[in-house]
């Protein structure tokens, strides 16, 4: 059925991830809903808001590194890791 797909081990752990991510901010919403804030981005955010913006962002991080640079996309994670932490820390 899914033989369209090359899945692969890091793909399979990216939707996985993603997918956890999204049922954990599900349940973190039921049990404790959030309020809009106003941090250092030009906007008033949710949780939700700053998760899609920090995953946007850690997009293009990554598509920069591959784009501009011959280093390993490792270094690309850590950084887009902290810029998310940051995001939905004080964003």
């Amino acid at each position: 059925m899914l033989n369209w797909m090359a899945w692969t081990m890091p793909s399979a752990l990216f939707f996985i991830g993603i997918a956890s991510l999204l049922l954990f901010m599900t349940i973190l919403e039921i049990r404790k809903p959030c309020v809009e804030r106003k941090g250092w981005l030009p906007i008033t955010t949710t949780r939700g808001d700053r998760l899609f913006i920090g995953l946007l962002s850690s997009a293009f991080v990554h598509l920069l590194f591959l784009g501009l640079t011959d280093l390993t996309l490792w270094i690309a994670f850590v950084v887009s890791a902290l810029l998310m932490l940051i995001i939905m820390r004080w964003g």
